[in-house]
């Protein structure tokens, strides 16, 4: 049987990331339990949130980090930008998570076959989108470059990289969670999320295993 979330707050990143991926499990093995979704726990959460993780995402529809992490009403604050890109707004509501609603764990979820990656390589190739998607496609440029520079040619490895490269940023940006992350008190975790079965697995970690 696989293990129910655990109940009371979570303050430990490890234990934040083991709760994640239990119900990670669970969504896997067509087995959810639909935790913290009813009334109340609509209710109880009224007077204010105090979820267990940060969940960093890219927007992509099927991404929903509630449904793939069996999870529910305030047990993740959640960030969703294309690519998982990172800009002032997403920084600011990763810090205001770990400042202020102290969340023991910040999670960085890409996936398989993305989009944004995809066009960041066909830009190096001279195909450009227009308007404001190219701002997201040339910050996920770096990535794709340093896996080249590596020798990586698979897209879905690029996407690994991806990750990679957007946890070491945040923790290069954020002095907040830096610190935060160097005293223990923090865990930043990068996951890769596999589009045709729903498994999300480990590819980066700092302060939490």
């Amino acid at each position: 049987m696989i293990p129910s979330p655990i109940s009371g707050p979570i303050r430990d990143p490890d234990q934040a990331l083991r709760v994640l991926l239990e119900g990670n499990a669970r969504f896997v093995a067509g087995s959810p339990e639909h935790p913290n979704q009813d009334a109340g726990r609509r209710a109880a959460l009224a007077p204010g949130q105090k979820p267990f993780a940060v969940l960093f995402g890219c927007s992509d529809s099927r991404l929903a980090a509630e449904i793939i992490f069996d999870q529910g009403l305030g047990d993740l604050f959640v960030v969703r930008t294309a690519g998982h890109v990172t800009g002032a707004e997403a920084l600011g509501s990763i810090e205001y998570g770990v400042a202020v609603l102290d969340c023991p764990l910040v999670v960085v979820l890409g996936h398989d076959s993305c989009g944004a990656v995809a066009a960041a390589l066909d830009s190096l190739e001279g195909k450009l989108p227009g308007g404001f998607v190219r701002d997201v496609v040339e910050r996920v440029t770096p990535s794709v470059l340093s896996a080249r520079a590596a020798g990586i040619e698979d897209r879905d490895a690029i996407v690994d990289e991806h990750i990679r490269q957007t946890v070491d940023l945040l923790l290069e940006r954020s002095q907040l969670l830096a610190s935060r992350v160097a005293e223990g008190r923090v865990g930043v975790v990068g996951l890769s999320y596999r589009l045709h079965d729903g498994q999300a697995r480990t590819v980066a970690a700092r302060g939490v295993g």
